[in-house]
Protein backbone atom coordinates (compact mmCIF):
# COMPACT_ATOMS: atom_id res chain seq x y z
CA UNK A 1 0.00 0.00 0.00
CA UNK A 2 1.05 3.62 -0.43
CA UNK A 3 1.87 5.69 2.64
CA UNK A 4 -0.92 8.22 3.11
CA UNK A 5 1.57 10.87 4.16
CA UNK A 6 4.65 10.66 1.90
CA UNK A 7 3.11 8.47 -0.86
CA UNK A 8 6.00 5.98 -0.76
CA UNK A 9 5.26 2.27 -0.88
CA UNK A 10 4.74 0.94 2.63
CA UNK A 11 5.83 -2.69 2.33
CA UNK A 12 7.00 -3.55 5.85
CA UNK A 13 4.21 -5.25 7.86
CA UNK A 14 3.95 -4.48 11.57
CA UNK A 15 1.11 -6.89 12.35
CA UNK A 16 -1.69 -8.79 10.59
CA UNK A 17 -4.63 -9.45 12.95
CA UNK A 18 -6.89 -11.13 10.41
CA UNK A 19 -10.25 -9.43 10.11
CA UNK A 20 -12.72 -7.93 12.58
CA UNK A 21 -15.71 -5.58 12.67
CA UNK A 22 -15.05 -1.97 13.72
CA UNK A 23 -14.42 -2.03 17.46
CA UNK A 24 -17.03 0.61 18.29
CA UNK A 25 -19.78 -0.88 16.10
CA UNK A 26 -21.86 -2.19 18.99
CA UNK A 27 -24.85 -4.35 18.12
CA UNK A 28 -28.45 -3.79 19.15
CA UNK A 29 -31.00 -6.62 19.52
CA UNK A 30 -32.19 -5.69 16.01
CA UNK A 31 -28.79 -5.54 14.29
CA UNK A 32 -27.78 -8.73 16.11
CA UNK A 33 -29.95 -10.57 13.56
CA UNK A 34 -28.16 -8.96 10.61
CA UNK A 35 -24.77 -9.67 9.02
CA UNK A 36 -21.83 -7.64 10.33
CA UNK A 37 -19.23 -5.86 8.23
CA UNK A 38 -15.79 -7.30 8.90
CA UNK A 39 -12.65 -5.65 7.53
CA UNK A 40 -9.02 -6.81 7.41
CA UNK A 41 -6.95 -5.39 10.26
CA UNK A 42 -3.39 -4.90 9.01
CA UNK A 43 -0.78 -2.36 10.03
CA UNK A 44 2.19 -1.28 7.91
CA UNK A 45 5.36 0.72 8.52
CA UNK A 46 6.50 3.23 5.90
CA UNK A 47 10.29 2.95 5.67
CA UNK A 48 10.53 6.39 4.06
CA UNK A 49 8.84 8.52 6.74
CA UNK A 50 8.36 5.81 9.44
CA UNK A 51 4.67 6.53 9.80
CA UNK A 52 2.87 3.44 11.12
CA UNK A 53 -0.60 3.12 9.60
CA UNK A 54 -3.57 0.82 9.29
CA UNK A 55 -4.60 -0.28 5.83
CA UNK A 56 -7.93 1.48 5.21
CA UNK A 57 -10.94 -0.57 4.18
CA UNK A 58 -13.71 1.63 5.59
CA UNK A 59 -14.59 5.32 5.57
CA UNK A 60 -14.59 7.65 8.59
CA UNK A 61 -18.34 8.17 8.27
CA UNK A 62 -18.88 4.41 8.70
CA UNK A 63 -16.70 4.27 11.82
CA UNK A 64 -17.88 7.50 13.49
CA UNK A 65 -21.58 7.33 12.75
CA UNK A 66 -24.80 8.30 14.54
CA UNK A 67 -24.56 5.33 16.91
CA UNK A 68 -21.01 6.00 18.06
CA UNK A 69 -21.08 5.02 21.73
CA UNK A 70 -17.84 6.34 23.28
CA UNK A 71 -18.61 9.11 25.78
CA UNK A 72 -15.53 10.61 27.43
CA UNK A 73 -17.40 11.74 30.54
CA UNK A 74 -18.04 8.17 31.72
CA UNK A 75 -14.48 8.00 33.13
CA UNK A 76 -13.81 10.08 36.23
CA UNK A 77 -10.05 9.79 35.79
CA UNK A 78 -10.38 11.18 32.27
CA UNK A 79 -12.49 14.07 33.56
CA UNK A 80 -9.79 14.76 36.14
CA UNK A 81 -7.19 14.69 33.38
CA UNK A 82 -9.22 17.20 31.36
CA UNK A 83 -9.70 19.54 34.31
CA UNK A 84 -5.98 19.45 35.12
CA UNK A 85 -5.19 20.18 31.48
CA UNK A 86 -7.41 23.28 31.51
CA UNK A 87 -5.73 24.62 34.63
CA UNK A 88 -2.31 24.04 33.08
CA UNK A 89 -3.26 25.58 29.71
CA UNK A 90 -4.81 28.63 31.36
CA UNK A 91 -1.50 29.47 33.01
CA UNK A 92 0.88 28.31 30.28
CA UNK A 93 -0.93 29.87 27.30
CA UNK A 94 -2.17 32.84 29.32
CA UNK A 95 -5.86 32.31 28.67
CA UNK A 96 -8.19 35.08 29.79
CA UNK A 97 -11.85 36.02 29.38
CA UNK A 98 -10.85 37.55 26.03
CA UNK A 99 -9.40 34.27 24.74
CA UNK A 100 -10.94 31.74 22.37
CA UNK A 101 -10.39 27.98 22.68
CA UNK A 102 -11.38 25.41 20.08
CA UNK A 103 -11.36 21.65 20.65
CA UNK A 104 -11.30 19.17 17.78
CA UNK A 105 -13.09 15.90 18.60
CA UNK A 106 -14.71 17.51 21.62
CA UNK A 107 -16.92 14.47 22.26
CA UNK A 108 -19.55 15.15 24.94
CA UNK A 109 -17.97 18.36 26.22
CA UNK A 110 -15.85 16.57 28.82
CA UNK A 111 -13.05 19.20 28.54
CA UNK A 112 -14.76 22.35 27.25
CA UNK A 113 -17.07 22.37 30.27
CA UNK A 114 -14.01 23.33 32.33
CA UNK A 115 -13.02 25.99 29.78
CA UNK A 116 -16.50 27.47 30.12
CA UNK A 117 -16.21 27.37 33.89
CA UNK A 118 -13.16 29.64 33.54
CA UNK A 119 -15.29 32.17 31.64
CA UNK A 120 -13.41 31.54 28.38
CA UNK A 121 -15.16 31.52 25.00
CA UNK A 122 -15.01 28.10 23.34
CA UNK A 123 -16.22 25.98 20.45
CA UNK A 124 -16.25 22.23 19.99
CA UNK A 125 -15.95 20.27 16.72
CA UNK A 126 -17.39 16.76 16.95
CA UNK A 127 -18.67 14.63 14.04
CA UNK A 128 -20.67 12.03 15.98
CA UNK A 129 -24.30 12.89 16.64
CA UNK A 130 -24.69 11.22 20.03
CA UNK A 131 -21.73 12.93 21.68
CA UNK A 132 -22.19 16.28 19.94
CA UNK A 133 -25.80 16.46 21.11
CA UNK A 134 -24.70 15.61 24.66
CA UNK A 135 -22.27 18.56 24.57
CA UNK A 136 -24.91 20.90 23.16
CA UNK A 137 -27.28 19.82 25.93
CA UNK A 138 -24.63 21.05 28.40
CA UNK A 139 -24.66 24.45 26.70
CA UNK A 140 -21.35 23.98 24.89
CA UNK A 141 -21.34 25.41 21.32
CA UNK A 142 -20.50 22.54 18.98
CA UNK A 143 -20.08 22.13 15.21
CA UNK A 144 -21.14 18.61 14.24
CA UNK A 145 -18.70 18.03 11.38
CA UNK A 146 -15.43 16.30 10.52
CA UNK A 147 -12.50 18.70 10.86
CA UNK A 148 -10.31 19.71 7.93
CA UNK A 149 -8.97 22.68 6.00
CA UNK A 150 -12.42 23.66 4.72
CA UNK A 151 -14.07 23.71 8.14
CA UNK A 152 -11.10 25.64 9.58
CA UNK A 153 -11.72 28.47 7.13
CA UNK A 154 -15.41 28.53 8.04
CA UNK A 155 -14.61 28.68 11.75
CA UNK A 156 -12.15 31.56 11.33
CA UNK A 157 -14.71 33.49 9.30
CA UNK A 158 -17.33 33.04 12.02
CA UNK A 159 -15.27 33.18 15.21
CA UNK A 160 -11.76 34.40 14.46
CA UNK A 161 -8.47 32.60 15.19
CA UNK A 162 -8.34 30.51 18.38
CA UNK A 163 -5.63 31.22 20.93
CA UNK A 164 -5.54 27.51 21.74
CA UNK A 165 -6.54 24.47 19.68
CA UNK A 166 -6.99 21.25 21.67
CA UNK A 167 -6.91 17.88 19.92
CA UNK A 168 -6.81 15.00 22.39
CA UNK A 169 -6.68 11.47 20.98
CA UNK A 170 -7.90 12.48 17.54
CA UNK A 171 -4.91 12.61 15.15
CA UNK A 172 -4.87 8.80 15.07
CA UNK A 173 -8.48 8.86 13.82
CA UNK A 174 -7.94 11.13 10.79
CA UNK A 175 -7.33 9.36 7.45
CA UNK A 176 -6.22 12.55 5.63
CA UNK A 177 -3.74 13.79 8.19
CA UNK A 178 -2.32 16.48 5.90
CA UNK A 179 -5.75 18.07 5.41
CA UNK A 180 -6.17 17.98 9.19
CA UNK A 181 -2.80 19.65 9.85
CA UNK A 182 -3.43 22.26 7.15
CA UNK A 183 -6.65 23.08 8.99
CA UNK A 184 -4.78 23.46 12.29
CA UNK A 185 -2.14 25.66 10.63
CA UNK A 186 -4.89 27.87 9.21
CA UNK A 187 -6.72 28.06 12.54
CA UNK A 188 -4.00 29.16 14.92
CA UNK A 189 -2.57 32.65 14.72
CA UNK A 190 1.16 33.30 14.54
CA UNK A 191 1.21 33.44 18.34
CA UNK A 192 -1.35 30.68 18.85
CA UNK A 193 -0.75 27.18 20.19
CA UNK A 194 -2.16 23.75 19.42
CA UNK A 195 -1.76 20.70 21.65
CA UNK A 196 -2.14 17.10 20.55
CA UNK A 197 -2.34 14.11 22.85
CA UNK A 198 -1.89 10.64 21.39
CA UNK A 199 -0.74 7.16 22.46
CA UNK A 200 3.01 6.86 21.93
CA UNK A 201 4.23 4.31 19.38
CA UNK A 202 7.18 3.41 21.60
CA UNK A 203 4.79 2.13 24.25
CA UNK A 204 2.76 0.24 21.67
CA UNK A 205 5.86 -1.65 20.54
CA UNK A 206 7.79 -2.03 23.79
CA UNK A 207 4.81 -2.92 25.98
CA UNK A 208 3.03 -5.04 23.37
CA UNK A 209 -0.16 -2.98 23.43
CA UNK A 210 -1.63 -4.71 20.38
CA UNK A 211 -5.20 -4.33 21.64
CA UNK A 212 -4.99 -0.59 21.00
CA UNK A 213 -4.97 -1.40 17.28
CA UNK A 214 -8.37 -1.08 15.61
CA UNK A 215 -9.90 0.28 12.42
CA UNK A 216 -10.73 3.64 13.99
CA UNK A 217 -7.00 4.21 14.53
CA UNK A 218 -5.56 5.01 11.13
CA UNK A 219 -2.11 5.94 12.53
CA UNK A 220 0.26 5.10 15.38
CA UNK A 221 2.68 7.97 15.90
CA UNK A 222 6.28 8.20 16.91
CA UNK A 223 7.53 11.67 17.69
CA UNK A 224 9.73 11.55 14.60
CA UNK A 225 6.97 10.62 12.18
CA UNK A 226 4.66 13.29 13.57
CA UNK A 227 7.41 15.91 13.40
CA UNK A 228 7.82 15.27 9.66
CA UNK A 229 4.09 15.66 9.07
CA UNK A 230 4.07 18.92 11.02
CA UNK A 231 7.10 20.27 9.15
CA UNK A 232 5.55 19.83 5.73
CA UNK A 233 2.40 21.61 6.90
CA UNK A 234 4.23 24.69 8.26
CA UNK A 235 3.95 23.53 11.87
CA UNK A 236 6.49 22.19 14.31
CA UNK A 237 6.99 20.93 17.84
CA UNK A 238 7.98 23.38 20.52
CA UNK A 239 7.60 21.11 23.55
CA UNK A 240 6.73 17.52 24.50
CA UNK A 241 5.38 15.95 27.69
CA UNK A 242 5.05 12.30 28.60
CA UNK A 243 1.67 11.24 30.01
CA UNK A 244 0.44 8.07 31.68
CA UNK A 245 -2.93 8.10 29.88
CA UNK A 246 -3.88 5.28 27.49
CA UNK A 247 -0.92 3.17 28.51
CA UNK A 248 1.60 5.94 27.83
CA UNK A 249 0.91 9.01 25.68
CA UNK A 250 2.61 12.17 24.51
CA UNK A 251 1.32 15.71 24.68
CA UNK A 252 2.95 17.92 22.08
CA UNK A 253 2.79 21.70 21.79
CA UNK A 254 2.69 22.99 18.24
CA UNK A 255 3.19 26.47 16.80
CA UNK A 256 4.21 28.24 13.58
CA UNK A 257 7.93 27.77 14.17
CA UNK A 258 10.81 25.55 13.00
CA UNK A 259 12.28 22.88 15.16
CA UNK A 260 13.76 19.47 14.36
CA UNK A 261 13.12 16.21 16.14
CA UNK A 262 15.04 12.97 16.06
CA UNK A 263 13.57 9.50 16.42
CA UNK A 264 13.91 5.79 15.81
CA UNK A 265 14.43 4.83 12.14
CA UNK A 266 15.07 1.10 12.19
CA UNK A 267 13.17 -1.98 10.99
CA UNK A 268 14.52 -3.89 13.98
CA UNK A 269 12.48 -1.72 16.31
CA UNK A 270 9.25 -3.03 14.75
CA UNK A 271 10.24 -6.57 13.80
CA UNK A 272 9.12 -8.63 16.82
CA UNK A 273 5.84 -6.85 17.54
CA UNK A 274 3.62 -9.38 15.75
CA UNK A 275 5.09 -12.45 17.43
CA UNK A 276 4.95 -10.90 20.92
CA UNK A 277 1.36 -9.79 20.39
CA UNK A 278 0.32 -13.20 19.09
CA UNK A 279 1.83 -14.90 22.13
CA UNK A 280 -0.06 -12.60 24.51
CA UNK A 281 -3.29 -13.21 22.62
CA UNK A 282 -2.79 -16.99 22.75
CA UNK A 283 -2.01 -16.88 26.48
CA UNK A 284 -5.24 -15.00 27.11
CA UNK A 285 -7.22 -17.51 25.04
CA UNK A 286 -5.63 -20.42 26.92
CA UNK A 287 -6.66 -18.83 30.22
CA UNK A 288 -10.28 -18.56 29.06
CA UNK A 289 -10.34 -22.15 27.80
CA UNK A 290 -8.87 -23.42 31.07
CA UNK A 291 -11.40 -21.42 33.09
CA UNK A 292 -14.20 -22.92 30.99
CA UNK A 293 -12.78 -26.40 31.50
CA UNK A 294 -12.64 -25.82 35.26
CA UNK A 295 -16.29 -24.78 35.32
CA UNK A 296 -15.48 -21.15 36.14
CA UNK A 297 -17.66 -18.24 35.03
CA UNK A 298 -15.87 -15.32 33.33
CA UNK A 299 -17.31 -11.84 32.76
CA UNK A 300 -15.75 -8.62 31.54
CA UNK A 301 -15.64 -5.02 32.74
CA UNK A 302 -15.61 -2.29 30.09
CA UNK A 303 -17.03 -2.61 26.57
CA UNK A 304 -13.84 -0.98 25.31
CA UNK A 305 -12.58 -0.87 21.74
CA UNK A 306 -9.27 -2.34 22.87
CA UNK A 307 -11.19 -5.28 24.35
CA UNK A 308 -12.98 -5.82 21.06
CA UNK A 309 -9.66 -5.90 19.22
CA UNK A 310 -8.39 -8.62 21.55
CA UNK A 311 -11.61 -10.65 21.56
CA UNK A 312 -12.01 -10.69 17.80
CA UNK A 313 -8.38 -11.50 17.09
CA UNK A 314 -8.52 -14.34 19.61
CA UNK A 315 -11.89 -15.54 18.26
CA UNK A 316 -13.55 -15.29 21.68
CA UNK A 317 -17.34 -15.56 21.83
CA UNK A 318 -20.00 -15.67 24.54
CA UNK A 319 -19.18 -19.30 25.31
CA UNK A 320 -15.95 -18.17 27.00
CA UNK A 321 -17.00 -14.76 28.37
CA UNK A 322 -20.64 -14.68 29.45
CA UNK A 323 -21.15 -10.92 29.40
CA UNK A 324 -19.46 -7.55 29.78
CA UNK A 325 -20.61 -4.66 31.96
CA UNK A 326 -20.11 -1.00 31.14
CA UNK A 327 -21.02 2.27 32.83
CA UNK A 328 -22.08 3.93 29.57
CA UNK A 329 -25.88 3.83 29.06
CA UNK A 330 -25.22 4.10 25.30
CA UNK A 331 -23.61 0.64 25.30
CA UNK A 332 -25.88 -1.17 27.77
CA UNK A 333 -28.40 -3.53 26.17
CA UNK A 334 -26.21 -3.88 23.08
CA UNK A 335 -23.68 -6.52 22.04
CA UNK A 336 -19.96 -6.39 21.34
CA UNK A 337 -19.16 -6.33 17.63
CA UNK A 338 -17.87 -9.63 16.31
CA UNK A 339 -17.96 -11.60 19.54
CA UNK A 340 -21.62 -10.64 20.13
CA UNK A 341 -21.14 -10.79 23.88
CA UNK A 342 -24.02 -8.99 25.65
CA UNK A 343 -23.37 -5.69 27.46
CA UNK A 344 -25.07 -5.03 30.79
CA UNK A 345 -24.94 -2.33 33.45
CA UNK A 346 -22.48 -2.72 36.32
CA UNK A 347 -25.37 -3.66 38.60
CA UNK A 348 -25.67 -6.95 36.71
CA UNK A 349 -22.74 -8.27 38.77
CA UNK A 350 -25.12 -8.50 41.74
CA UNK A 351 -27.49 -10.86 39.94
CA UNK A 352 -25.24 -13.93 39.62
CA UNK A 353 -21.96 -15.38 40.82
CA UNK A 354 -18.88 -14.80 38.67
CA UNK A 355 -15.37 -16.23 39.23
CA UNK A 356 -13.23 -13.98 37.06
CA UNK A 357 -13.73 -10.40 35.90
CA UNK A 358 -11.57 -9.36 32.95
CA UNK A 359 -10.80 -5.63 32.97
CA UNK A 360 -10.48 -4.70 29.31
CA UNK A 361 -9.71 -0.94 29.60
CA UNK A 362 -6.42 -1.69 31.39
CA UNK A 363 -5.41 1.97 31.22
CA UNK A 364 -8.20 2.70 33.73
CA UNK A 365 -7.50 -0.35 35.91
CA UNK A 366 -6.71 1.56 39.12
CA UNK A 367 -10.02 3.43 38.87
CA UNK A 368 -11.94 0.25 38.06
CA UNK A 369 -10.33 -1.72 40.90
CA UNK A 370 -11.82 0.76 43.36
CA UNK A 371 -15.28 0.38 41.81
CA UNK A 372 -15.10 -3.42 41.84
CA UNK A 373 -13.64 -3.66 45.36
CA UNK A 374 -16.51 -1.55 46.68
CA UNK A 375 -19.09 -3.48 44.66
CA UNK A 376 -17.98 -6.86 46.00
CA UNK A 377 -17.06 -5.76 49.53
CA UNK A 378 -20.22 -7.23 51.09
CA UNK A 379 -20.59 -10.48 49.15
CA UNK A 380 -19.44 -13.95 50.15
CA UNK A 381 -17.93 -14.90 46.79
CA UNK A 382 -15.46 -12.32 45.53
CA UNK A 383 -14.22 -12.87 41.96
CA UNK A 384 -10.61 -12.64 40.90
CA UNK A 385 -9.86 -9.51 38.87
CA UNK A 386 -7.78 -10.04 35.74
CA UNK A 387 -6.14 -6.89 34.40
CA UNK A 388 -5.58 -7.42 30.68
CA UNK A 389 -2.17 -5.90 30.16
CA UNK A 390 -1.32 -6.96 26.61
CA UNK A 391 2.15 -8.27 27.35
CA UNK A 392 3.58 -11.76 27.25
CA UNK A 393 3.57 -11.93 31.03
CA UNK A 394 0.06 -10.52 31.49
CA UNK A 395 -1.25 -13.82 32.95
CA UNK A 396 0.94 -13.18 35.99
CA UNK A 397 -1.57 -10.44 36.79
CA UNK A 398 -4.49 -12.84 37.36
CA UNK A 399 -4.33 -12.52 41.15
CA UNK A 400 -3.77 -8.75 41.13
CA UNK A 401 -6.78 -7.05 42.65
CA UNK A 402 -8.26 -10.35 43.90
CA UNK A 403 -9.24 -10.83 47.51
Amino acid sequence: MKCRSCQSEATFPLIDMGSAPPSNAYLTPVTLRRPEKWFPLKVWVCESCWLVQTEIYSRSAELFNDEYAYFSSTSQSWLDHAQNYVKMARDRVGLTSESFVLEIASNDGYLLQYIQAEGIRCLGVEPTTSTAQAAIAKGIPTRQEFFGRGLAASIVDAHGHPDLVVANNVIAHVPDIDDFMQGVAFLISQNGTATFEFPHLLNLIKENQFDTIYHEHFYYYSLSALSRILDKNDLCLVDVEQLSTHGGSLRVYVQHQSKASEGVFSKAFYASFHSKSELAKNNFLQFLIQAKSDGKKVAGYGAAAKGNTLLNWAGVKADLIDYVVDQSPGKQGKFLPGSRIPIHSVEHFGKETVDYIVIFPWNLASEIYIILADLFSHVAHTPTFLKVLPRIEFLDQVQEGGH
